[in-house]
Protein backbone atom coordinates (compact mmCIF):
# COMPACT_ATOMS: atom_id res chain seq x y z
CA UNK A 1 0.00 0.00 0.00
CA UNK A 2 1.01 3.39 -0.89
CA UNK A 3 0.09 6.36 1.22
CA UNK A 4 1.19 9.91 -0.38
CA UNK A 5 2.53 12.62 2.74
CA UNK A 6 1.48 16.68 2.27
CA UNK A 7 2.58 19.80 2.94
CA UNK A 8 4.00 19.74 7.20
CA UNK A 9 3.63 17.49 9.58
CA UNK A 10 4.80 19.15 12.76
CA UNK A 11 3.58 19.81 16.65
CA UNK A 12 0.00 20.68 15.50
CA UNK A 13 -0.96 18.17 13.05
CA UNK A 14 1.04 15.04 13.60
CA UNK A 15 -1.38 12.98 15.81
CA UNK A 16 -4.36 13.88 12.59
CA UNK A 17 -1.79 12.77 10.24
CA UNK A 18 -1.28 9.31 12.34
CA UNK A 19 -5.09 9.00 12.30
CA UNK A 20 -5.86 9.25 8.35
CA UNK A 21 -2.71 6.80 7.64
CA UNK A 22 -4.28 3.86 10.48
CA UNK A 23 -8.11 4.61 8.91
CA UNK A 24 -6.42 4.08 5.30
CA UNK A 25 -4.14 0.91 6.87
CA UNK A 26 -7.55 -0.35 8.58
CA UNK A 27 -7.93 -3.88 7.44
CA UNK A 28 -4.56 -4.13 5.19
CA UNK A 29 -1.98 -4.24 8.25
CA UNK A 30 -0.29 -7.25 6.85
CA UNK A 31 0.55 -5.19 3.57
CA UNK A 32 4.14 -3.39 2.70
CA UNK A 33 3.94 -0.01 3.37
CA UNK A 34 5.31 3.01 1.08
CA UNK A 35 5.30 6.08 2.18
CA UNK A 36 5.08 8.63 -0.75
CA UNK A 37 7.21 11.97 0.11
CA UNK A 38 6.54 13.67 -3.02
CA UNK A 39 4.48 16.58 -1.49
CA UNK A 40 5.86 16.57 1.72
CA UNK A 41 7.66 20.11 2.09
CA UNK A 42 8.37 20.19 6.32
CA UNK A 43 8.62 17.44 8.88
CA UNK A 44 9.41 18.12 12.70
CA UNK A 45 10.31 15.43 15.51
CA UNK A 46 6.14 15.14 16.25
CA UNK A 47 6.10 13.88 12.18
CA UNK A 48 9.30 11.72 12.90
CA UNK A 49 7.48 9.85 15.86
CA UNK A 50 4.78 9.15 13.54
CA UNK A 51 7.08 7.67 10.65
CA UNK A 52 8.95 5.41 13.65
CA UNK A 53 5.43 3.90 15.02
CA UNK A 54 5.05 3.02 11.32
CA UNK A 55 7.94 1.28 11.09
CA UNK A 56 7.22 -0.58 14.34
CA UNK A 57 4.16 -2.01 12.75
CA UNK A 58 5.30 -2.19 9.43
CA UNK A 59 9.14 -2.91 9.24
CA UNK A 60 9.28 -3.35 5.51
CA UNK A 61 8.66 0.21 5.66
CA UNK A 62 9.42 2.13 2.59
CA UNK A 63 9.44 5.84 2.08
CA UNK A 64 10.14 7.53 -1.61
CA UNK A 65 10.21 10.70 -3.61
CA UNK A 66 12.05 12.64 0.16
CA UNK A 67 13.27 16.44 -1.13
CA UNK A 68 17.01 17.17 -0.13
CA UNK A 69 16.04 19.53 3.05
CA UNK A 70 13.55 16.63 4.22
CA UNK A 71 16.17 14.05 3.58
CA UNK A 72 18.60 15.59 5.39
CA UNK A 73 16.61 15.52 8.35
CA UNK A 74 15.85 11.81 8.09
CA UNK A 75 19.53 11.25 7.77
CA UNK A 76 20.61 13.26 10.54
CA UNK A 77 18.11 11.75 12.42
CA UNK A 78 19.38 8.00 11.34
CA UNK A 79 16.41 7.21 9.69
CA UNK A 80 17.87 6.65 6.28
CA UNK A 81 19.98 3.67 8.49
CA UNK A 82 16.99 2.31 9.52
CA UNK A 83 14.94 1.79 6.48
CA UNK A 84 14.85 2.58 3.13
CA UNK A 85 14.65 6.67 2.40
CA UNK A 86 15.16 7.33 -1.54
CA UNK A 87 15.41 10.97 -2.78
CA UNK A 88 13.12 12.38 -5.03
CA UNK A 89 15.09 12.67 -8.34
CA UNK A 90 15.06 15.26 -11.38
CA UNK A 91 13.79 14.38 -14.66
CA UNK A 92 15.30 14.45 -17.73
CA UNK A 93 14.68 13.48 -21.18
CA UNK A 94 16.70 11.79 -23.58
CA UNK A 95 14.51 12.63 -26.81
CA UNK A 96 17.08 13.69 -29.61
CA UNK A 97 20.06 13.04 -27.45
CA UNK A 98 23.24 11.20 -29.24
CA UNK A 99 23.84 7.50 -28.04
CA UNK A 100 28.12 7.21 -27.11
CA UNK A 101 28.29 3.96 -25.78
CA UNK A 102 26.24 0.55 -24.77
CA UNK A 103 27.04 -1.91 -22.09
CA UNK A 104 25.54 -5.11 -20.70
CA UNK A 105 23.21 -3.14 -18.15
CA UNK A 106 21.87 0.11 -20.45
CA UNK A 107 23.04 3.22 -22.78
CA UNK A 108 25.14 5.86 -22.40
CA UNK A 109 23.53 9.15 -24.02
CA UNK A 110 25.57 12.62 -24.39
CA UNK A 111 23.21 15.28 -22.82
CA UNK A 112 25.08 18.55 -23.15
CA UNK A 113 28.80 19.13 -23.90
CA UNK A 114 29.79 18.59 -20.32
CA UNK A 115 27.43 15.47 -19.40
CA UNK A 116 26.60 12.16 -20.34
CA UNK A 117 23.55 9.79 -18.76
CA UNK A 118 23.63 5.97 -18.51
CA UNK A 119 20.11 4.77 -18.95
CA UNK A 120 19.66 1.32 -17.05
CA UNK A 121 17.54 -0.99 -19.01
CA UNK A 122 16.19 -2.49 -15.22
CA UNK A 123 13.34 -0.35 -14.74
CA UNK A 124 14.06 -0.97 -10.79
CA UNK A 125 17.27 0.31 -11.45
CA UNK A 126 18.66 1.96 -7.94
CA UNK A 127 20.45 -0.46 -6.44
CA UNK A 128 22.06 -1.35 -9.92
CA UNK A 129 23.25 2.59 -9.37
CA UNK A 130 24.55 1.91 -6.29
CA UNK A 131 26.43 -0.87 -7.00
CA UNK A 132 28.40 0.94 -10.04
CA UNK A 133 28.70 3.60 -8.04
CA UNK A 134 30.59 1.91 -5.74
CA UNK A 135 32.58 -0.13 -8.03
CA UNK A 136 33.69 2.61 -9.90
CA UNK A 137 35.02 4.29 -6.76
CA UNK A 138 36.64 1.04 -5.66
CA UNK A 139 38.33 1.03 -9.73
CA UNK A 140 39.34 4.15 -9.29
CA UNK A 141 41.36 4.08 -5.85
CA UNK A 142 42.85 1.33 -7.18
CA UNK A 143 43.86 3.45 -10.09
CA UNK A 144 41.85 2.27 -12.76
CA UNK A 145 41.07 6.32 -14.47
CA UNK A 146 37.26 5.73 -14.77
CA UNK A 147 34.41 8.14 -14.23
CA UNK A 148 31.90 8.84 -11.62
CA UNK A 149 28.36 9.65 -11.19
CA UNK A 150 27.31 12.71 -9.37
CA UNK A 151 24.10 12.25 -9.85
CA UNK A 152 21.08 10.32 -10.04
CA UNK A 153 18.04 11.35 -12.26
CA UNK A 154 15.04 9.55 -13.53
CA UNK A 155 14.67 9.13 -16.97
CA UNK A 156 10.98 7.65 -18.47
CA UNK A 157 10.44 4.88 -16.61
CA UNK A 158 13.51 3.94 -15.52
CA UNK A 159 16.64 5.67 -13.41
CA UNK A 160 20.00 7.43 -15.11
CA UNK A 161 23.36 8.41 -13.47
CA UNK A 162 25.08 11.65 -14.64
CA UNK A 163 28.30 12.02 -15.06
CA UNK A 164 30.88 14.63 -16.33
CA UNK A 165 32.53 13.06 -19.07
CA UNK A 166 33.47 16.92 -21.35
CA UNK A 167 34.07 16.24 -25.26
CA UNK A 168 34.66 12.91 -24.47
CA UNK A 169 34.83 10.20 -27.48
CA UNK A 170 33.90 6.54 -27.28
CA UNK A 171 36.64 4.65 -29.22
CA UNK A 172 34.06 3.14 -31.42
CA UNK A 173 33.10 6.44 -32.11
CA UNK A 174 36.63 7.39 -33.57
CA UNK A 175 36.77 3.90 -35.55
CA UNK A 176 33.69 4.65 -37.12
CA UNK A 177 35.08 8.52 -37.89
CA UNK A 178 39.42 7.92 -38.36
CA UNK A 179 39.76 4.10 -39.72
CA UNK A 180 43.44 5.31 -39.79
CA UNK A 181 43.82 5.54 -36.15
CA UNK A 182 43.08 1.49 -35.53
CA UNK A 183 46.56 0.69 -34.62
CA UNK A 184 46.27 3.53 -31.89
CA UNK A 185 43.08 2.44 -30.58
CA UNK A 186 44.43 -0.86 -30.45
CA UNK A 187 47.93 -0.30 -28.23
CA UNK A 188 45.80 2.30 -25.79
CA UNK A 189 42.95 0.00 -25.65
CA UNK A 190 45.50 -2.96 -24.95
CA UNK A 191 47.42 -0.92 -22.52
CA UNK A 192 44.08 -0.35 -20.22
CA UNK A 193 43.08 -4.27 -20.45
CA UNK A 194 46.73 -4.73 -19.17
CA UNK A 195 46.36 -2.19 -16.38
CA UNK A 196 43.11 -3.68 -15.27
CA UNK A 197 44.21 -7.25 -15.45
CA UNK A 198 47.22 -6.26 -13.61
CA UNK A 199 45.21 -4.55 -10.68
CA UNK A 200 44.88 -7.40 -7.76
CA UNK A 201 41.19 -6.86 -5.57
CA UNK A 202 41.13 -7.35 -2.13
CA UNK A 203 39.17 -10.22 -0.84
CA UNK A 204 35.40 -10.29 -1.60
CA UNK A 205 35.03 -6.91 -2.75
CA UNK A 206 34.01 -8.54 -6.29
CA UNK A 207 32.31 -11.33 -7.54
CA UNK A 208 34.25 -14.36 -8.93
CA UNK A 209 33.78 -14.80 -12.12
CA UNK A 210 35.39 -18.74 -12.22
CA UNK A 211 31.80 -19.38 -10.23
CA UNK A 212 29.88 -17.27 -12.16
CA UNK A 213 31.37 -19.16 -15.75
CA UNK A 214 31.46 -22.96 -14.23
CA UNK A 215 27.30 -21.69 -13.47
CA UNK A 216 27.60 -21.39 -17.16
CA UNK A 217 29.01 -25.02 -17.84
CA UNK A 218 26.22 -26.48 -15.35
CA UNK A 219 23.32 -25.03 -17.11
CA UNK A 220 24.89 -26.05 -20.66
CA UNK A 221 24.89 -29.75 -19.36
CA UNK A 222 21.27 -30.05 -20.78
CA UNK A 223 22.28 -29.31 -24.12
CA UNK A 224 25.41 -30.78 -25.13
CA UNK A 225 26.17 -34.09 -25.67
CA UNK A 226 26.95 -35.93 -21.96
CA UNK A 227 31.11 -36.32 -22.71
CA UNK A 228 31.19 -32.57 -24.27
CA UNK A 229 29.02 -31.29 -21.10
CA UNK A 230 31.26 -33.55 -18.68
CA UNK A 231 34.35 -32.05 -20.41
CA UNK A 232 33.18 -28.20 -20.89
CA UNK A 233 32.76 -28.25 -16.64
CA UNK A 234 36.11 -29.68 -15.89
CA UNK A 235 38.11 -27.03 -18.29
CA UNK A 236 35.85 -24.34 -16.35
CA UNK A 237 36.34 -25.80 -12.44
CA UNK A 238 40.04 -26.14 -13.86
CA UNK A 239 40.77 -22.19 -14.29
CA UNK A 240 42.37 -21.50 -10.44
CA UNK A 241 40.86 -18.78 -8.53
CA UNK A 242 42.28 -15.07 -9.78
CA UNK A 243 42.05 -12.07 -7.62
CA UNK A 244 43.07 -9.95 -10.42
CA UNK A 245 40.43 -7.51 -12.00
CA UNK A 246 38.92 -8.04 -15.21
CA UNK A 247 35.99 -5.35 -16.84
CA UNK A 248 33.29 -8.12 -17.87
CA UNK A 249 32.58 -5.78 -20.67
CA UNK A 250 35.54 -5.02 -22.24
CA UNK A 251 34.69 -3.23 -26.09
CA UNK A 252 35.38 0.04 -27.51
CA UNK A 253 32.39 1.46 -26.58
CA UNK A 254 33.25 1.25 -22.87
CA UNK A 255 36.33 3.45 -23.41
CA UNK A 256 36.40 6.99 -23.43
CA UNK A 257 38.70 9.17 -24.57
CA UNK A 258 38.86 12.70 -22.90
CA UNK A 259 41.16 15.41 -23.38
CA UNK A 260 44.24 13.00 -23.77
CA UNK A 261 42.99 10.70 -20.94
CA UNK A 262 41.41 7.78 -22.05
CA UNK A 263 38.71 6.41 -19.48
CA UNK A 264 36.78 3.06 -18.69
CA UNK A 265 33.28 3.64 -18.31
CA UNK A 266 30.31 0.49 -17.28
CA UNK A 267 31.79 -0.42 -14.30
CA UNK A 268 28.68 -2.73 -12.83
CA UNK A 269 30.08 -6.17 -14.63
CA UNK A 270 33.73 -5.58 -12.73
CA UNK A 271 34.47 -9.25 -11.02
CA UNK A 272 38.06 -11.06 -10.29
CA UNK A 273 39.20 -14.12 -12.93
CA UNK A 274 41.63 -15.42 -15.05
CA UNK A 275 41.80 -13.34 -18.23
CA UNK A 276 40.27 -16.42 -20.15
CA UNK A 277 37.16 -15.16 -18.72
CA UNK A 278 37.77 -11.41 -20.12
CA UNK A 279 38.92 -12.41 -23.52
CA UNK A 280 35.44 -14.99 -23.99
CA UNK A 281 33.17 -11.78 -23.55
CA UNK A 282 35.56 -10.06 -25.62
CA UNK A 283 35.68 -12.32 -28.48
CA UNK A 284 31.85 -12.41 -27.98
CA UNK A 285 31.80 -8.31 -28.46
CA UNK A 286 33.92 -8.44 -31.61
CA UNK A 287 32.74 -11.62 -33.93
CA UNK A 288 30.83 -14.08 -31.37
CA UNK A 289 27.45 -12.00 -31.40
CA UNK A 290 27.58 -11.13 -34.87
CA UNK A 291 29.09 -14.45 -36.49
CA UNK A 292 25.99 -15.09 -38.49
CA UNK A 293 25.03 -11.60 -39.03
CA UNK A 294 27.47 -9.18 -39.54
CA UNK A 295 25.22 -6.10 -38.83
CA UNK A 296 24.71 -6.54 -35.65
CA UNK A 297 28.02 -5.62 -34.85
CA UNK A 298 27.76 -2.36 -37.33
CA UNK A 299 24.45 -1.39 -35.90
CA UNK A 300 26.01 -1.85 -32.20
CA UNK A 301 29.27 -0.23 -32.34
CA UNK A 302 29.19 1.97 -35.57
CA UNK A 303 31.75 0.51 -37.56
CA UNK A 304 31.94 -2.12 -39.92
CA UNK A 305 32.27 -5.83 -38.81
CA UNK A 306 35.82 -6.24 -40.95
CA UNK A 307 37.10 -3.24 -39.07
CA UNK A 308 35.95 -5.07 -36.17
CA UNK A 309 37.38 -8.23 -36.65
CA UNK A 310 40.65 -6.47 -37.69
CA UNK A 311 40.62 -4.65 -34.48
CA UNK A 312 40.37 -8.33 -32.05
CA UNK A 313 43.08 -9.88 -34.05
CA UNK A 314 45.87 -6.71 -33.45
CA UNK A 315 44.13 -6.42 -30.09
CA UNK A 316 44.75 -9.62 -28.80
CA UNK A 317 48.08 -10.31 -31.12
CA UNK A 318 48.86 -6.58 -28.90
CA UNK A 319 47.63 -8.53 -25.43
CA UNK A 320 49.90 -11.86 -25.84
CA UNK A 321 52.83 -9.91 -26.80
CA UNK A 322 53.26 -11.93 -30.03
CA UNK A 323 52.97 -11.55 -33.72
CA UNK A 324 53.21 -15.80 -33.67
CA UNK A 325 49.44 -16.66 -35.60
CA UNK A 326 49.61 -19.94 -34.05
CA UNK A 327 50.05 -18.83 -30.53
CA UNK A 328 47.26 -15.97 -30.87
CA UNK A 329 44.75 -18.49 -33.02
CA UNK A 330 45.50 -21.21 -29.64
CA UNK A 331 44.29 -18.50 -27.10
CA UNK A 332 41.42 -17.07 -29.64
CA UNK A 333 39.82 -20.72 -29.10
CA UNK A 334 40.22 -20.94 -25.52
CA UNK A 335 38.14 -17.82 -25.35
CA UNK A 336 35.70 -18.82 -27.93
CA UNK A 337 34.94 -21.94 -25.50
CA UNK A 338 33.89 -19.57 -22.90
CA UNK A 339 32.47 -16.98 -25.20
CA UNK A 340 30.32 -19.50 -27.28
CA UNK A 341 29.07 -21.26 -23.56
CA UNK A 342 27.88 -17.77 -22.80
CA UNK A 343 25.93 -16.54 -25.75
CA UNK A 344 24.10 -20.16 -26.16
CA UNK A 345 22.93 -19.81 -22.37
CA UNK A 346 21.83 -16.79 -22.99
CA UNK A 347 19.86 -17.35 -25.82
CA UNK A 348 18.20 -20.23 -24.57
CA UNK A 349 17.66 -17.98 -21.37
CA UNK A 350 15.89 -15.61 -23.67
CA UNK A 351 13.77 -18.25 -24.86
CA UNK A 352 16.16 -18.14 -28.24
CA UNK A 353 15.29 -22.02 -28.96
CA UNK A 354 11.16 -20.92 -29.81
CA UNK A 355 12.64 -18.19 -32.38
CA UNK A 356 13.69 -19.73 -36.01
CA UNK A 357 16.21 -16.78 -36.24
CA UNK A 358 17.84 -17.39 -32.86
CA UNK A 359 17.95 -21.34 -32.97
CA UNK A 360 20.06 -20.72 -36.39
CA UNK A 361 22.73 -18.55 -34.14
CA UNK A 362 22.16 -21.12 -31.60
CA UNK A 363 23.13 -24.24 -33.63
CA UNK A 364 25.87 -22.56 -35.15
CA UNK A 365 27.39 -21.31 -31.54
CA UNK A 366 27.08 -25.22 -30.71
CA UNK A 367 28.54 -26.94 -33.65
CA UNK A 368 31.70 -24.46 -33.13
CA UNK A 369 31.75 -25.14 -29.13
CA UNK A 370 31.57 -28.73 -30.14
CA UNK A 371 34.70 -28.76 -32.15
CA UNK A 372 36.28 -26.62 -29.97
CA UNK A 373 35.72 -28.75 -26.91
CA UNK A 374 37.34 -32.42 -29.48
CA UNK A 375 40.51 -30.48 -29.22
CA UNK A 376 40.82 -28.03 -26.18
CA UNK A 377 42.22 -29.75 -22.75
CA UNK A 378 43.00 -26.24 -21.37
CA UNK A 379 41.63 -22.80 -20.98
CA UNK A 380 44.79 -21.44 -19.18
CA UNK A 381 47.48 -19.38 -20.91
CA UNK A 382 50.70 -18.02 -20.09
CA UNK A 383 50.81 -13.69 -21.05
CA UNK A 384 54.82 -14.04 -19.83
CA UNK A 385 55.61 -16.37 -22.72
CA UNK A 386 56.34 -15.02 -26.24
CA UNK A 387 56.90 -17.62 -28.95
CA UNK A 388 58.35 -15.71 -32.47
CA UNK A 389 60.18 -17.33 -35.06
CA UNK A 390 64.55 -17.65 -34.03
CA UNK A 391 66.16 -14.68 -36.40
CA UNK A 392 67.78 -11.71 -35.17
CA UNK A 393 65.15 -9.83 -36.99
CA UNK A 394 62.92 -10.27 -34.25
CA UNK A 395 65.07 -9.84 -31.45
CA UNK A 396 63.93 -6.05 -31.25
CA UNK A 397 59.95 -7.57 -30.39
CA UNK A 398 61.78 -10.06 -28.03
CA UNK A 399 63.55 -7.67 -25.73
CA UNK A 400 60.28 -5.15 -25.69
CA UNK A 401 58.45 -8.09 -24.68
CA UNK A 402 61.24 -9.16 -21.80
CA UNK A 403 61.61 -5.05 -21.02
CA UNK A 404 57.54 -4.86 -20.66
CA UNK A 405 57.50 -7.24 -17.55
CA UNK A 406 60.89 -6.30 -16.10
CA UNK A 407 58.95 -2.62 -15.64
CA UNK A 408 56.35 -4.26 -14.38
CA UNK A 409 58.75 -5.70 -11.46
CA UNK A 410 60.11 -2.20 -10.73
CA UNK A 411 63.80 -4.01 -12.23
CA UNK A 412 66.56 -1.80 -11.75
CA UNK A 413 68.05 0.02 -14.27
CA UNK A 414 71.70 -1.63 -13.90
CA UNK A 415 69.60 -5.27 -13.91
CA UNK A 416 67.87 -4.26 -16.72
CA UNK A 417 70.43 -3.32 -19.09
CA UNK A 418 72.38 -6.77 -17.73
CA UNK A 419 69.50 -8.73 -18.22
CA UNK A 420 68.74 -6.90 -21.92
CA UNK A 421 72.34 -8.13 -22.59
CA UNK A 422 71.83 -11.78 -22.05
CA UNK A 423 68.44 -11.79 -23.41
CA UNK A 424 70.25 -10.70 -26.72
CA UNK A 425 73.42 -13.44 -26.57
CA UNK A 426 71.10 -15.92 -26.01
CA UNK A 427 68.35 -15.33 -28.52
CA UNK A 428 71.16 -14.65 -31.23
CA UNK A 429 72.48 -17.67 -30.47
CA UNK A 430 69.45 -19.71 -31.10
CA UNK A 431 68.83 -17.62 -34.39
CA UNK A 432 72.63 -18.62 -35.72
CA UNK A 433 72.63 -21.84 -34.86
CA UNK A 434 70.07 -23.53 -33.46
CA UNK A 435 68.25 -24.85 -36.66
CA UNK A 436 70.74 -23.52 -39.35
CA UNK A 437 70.85 -23.64 -42.56
CA UNK A 438 66.77 -23.81 -41.59
CA UNK A 439 64.69 -21.76 -39.58
CA UNK A 440 62.46 -22.33 -36.79
CA UNK A 441 60.27 -20.88 -33.45
CA UNK A 442 61.92 -20.27 -30.45
CA UNK A 443 59.94 -20.13 -26.87
CA UNK A 444 60.40 -17.38 -24.27
CA UNK A 445 58.96 -17.21 -20.83
CA UNK A 446 59.79 -14.61 -18.33
CA UNK A 447 59.01 -15.35 -14.33
CA UNK A 448 59.05 -13.17 -11.06
CA UNK A 449 59.44 -14.69 -8.13
CA UNK A 450 59.59 -13.29 -4.10
CA UNK A 451 61.27 -13.59 -1.36
CA UNK A 452 63.80 -12.86 -2.94
CA UNK A 453 62.63 -10.82 -6.19
CA UNK A 454 63.95 -13.24 -8.62
CA UNK A 455 63.81 -12.67 -12.47
CA UNK A 456 63.79 -16.27 -14.65
CA UNK A 457 64.31 -16.07 -18.87
CA UNK A 458 63.89 -19.21 -20.05
CA UNK A 459 64.43 -19.86 -23.92
CA UNK A 460 63.08 -23.46 -25.74
CA UNK A 461 63.94 -24.59 -29.12
CA UNK A 462 63.49 -27.82 -31.28
CA UNK A 463 66.73 -27.03 -32.91
CA UNK A 464 69.92 -29.45 -33.17
CA UNK A 465 70.63 -30.75 -29.06
CA UNK A 466 73.42 -27.99 -28.06
CA UNK A 467 74.79 -27.28 -24.99
CA UNK A 468 76.31 -23.71 -25.05
CA UNK A 469 77.60 -24.45 -21.38
CA UNK A 470 79.72 -26.90 -22.27
CA UNK A 471 82.55 -24.27 -23.89
CA UNK A 472 85.09 -23.87 -22.29
CA UNK A 473 85.59 -19.73 -21.17
CA UNK A 474 87.79 -18.17 -23.13
CA UNK A 475 90.94 -17.20 -22.32
CA UNK A 476 91.23 -13.60 -21.46
CA UNK A 477 94.67 -12.93 -20.93
CA UNK A 478 95.75 -13.78 -24.77
CA UNK A 479 96.78 -10.80 -26.63
CA UNK A 480 94.52 -9.98 -29.33
CA UNK A 481 96.07 -11.41 -32.26
CA UNK A 482 95.95 -14.43 -30.13
CA UNK A 483 92.57 -14.44 -29.04
CA UNK A 484 89.71 -16.49 -31.51
CA UNK A 485 86.49 -14.44 -32.38
CA UNK A 486 83.62 -15.57 -30.62
CA UNK A 487 82.75 -17.09 -27.38
CA UNK A 488 82.33 -14.14 -25.54
CA UNK A 489 78.29 -13.63 -25.60
CA UNK A 490 77.86 -17.07 -23.75
CA UNK A 491 80.76 -16.23 -21.05
CA UNK A 492 79.18 -12.34 -20.40
CA UNK A 493 75.92 -14.07 -19.84
CA UNK A 494 77.13 -16.19 -17.08
CA UNK A 495 79.06 -13.42 -15.63
CA UNK A 496 76.86 -11.23 -15.26
CA UNK A 497 73.28 -13.37 -14.52
CA UNK A 498 73.03 -15.17 -10.93
CA UNK A 499 72.58 -19.00 -12.42
CA UNK A 500 72.62 -20.30 -16.06
CA UNK A 501 71.50 -23.58 -16.29
CA UNK A 502 70.61 -25.91 -19.83
CA UNK A 503 68.63 -29.22 -20.04
CA UNK A 504 67.86 -31.13 -22.97
CA UNK A 505 64.17 -32.57 -22.46
CA UNK A 506 61.71 -34.01 -24.99
CA UNK A 507 63.27 -32.78 -28.23
CA UNK A 508 64.01 -29.51 -26.58
CA UNK A 509 67.04 -27.22 -26.05
CA UNK A 510 66.03 -25.32 -22.42
CA UNK A 511 68.57 -22.74 -21.36
CA UNK A 512 67.50 -20.89 -18.30
CA UNK A 513 68.52 -17.48 -16.73
CA UNK A 514 68.42 -16.28 -13.04
CA UNK A 515 68.69 -13.10 -12.03
CA UNK A 516 67.97 -11.36 -8.01
CA UNK A 517 66.78 -8.56 -8.02
CA UNK A 518 66.68 -7.73 -4.41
Amino acid sequence: MTIELKGRIDSNNAARVEAEILQKLAGAEDQALTLDAAGLEYISSAGLRVILRLKKSHPELRILNVSSEVYEILDMTGFTEMMTVEKAYRVISIEGCEEIGRGANGKLYRIDQDNVVKVYKNADALEDIRHEREMAKMALILGIPTAISYDVVKVGESYGSVFELLNARSFAKILAREPEKLDWCVQEFVNMLKKIHGTRVPAGKLPDMRETAIGWARFMQDYLPEEAGKKLLSLMEAVPHDDHMIHGDYHTKNLELQNDEVLLIDMDTLAVGHPIFELGSMYNSFKGFSELHHEVFEKFQGYSFEIGAAFWHKALAAYLGTNCEAKIREVEDKARVVGYTRLIRRSIRRYGLDDPGCRAEIELWKKELLELLARTDTLLFSLNELELEAVTENLPELQAFVEERLEAADCPMKARMQISLAVEEIFVNIAHYAYAPEKGMATVRVEISEDPVTVTITFLDHGVPFDPLAKADPDLSLDAEERKIGGLGIFLTRQIMDDVAYAYKNGQNILTLKKKLG
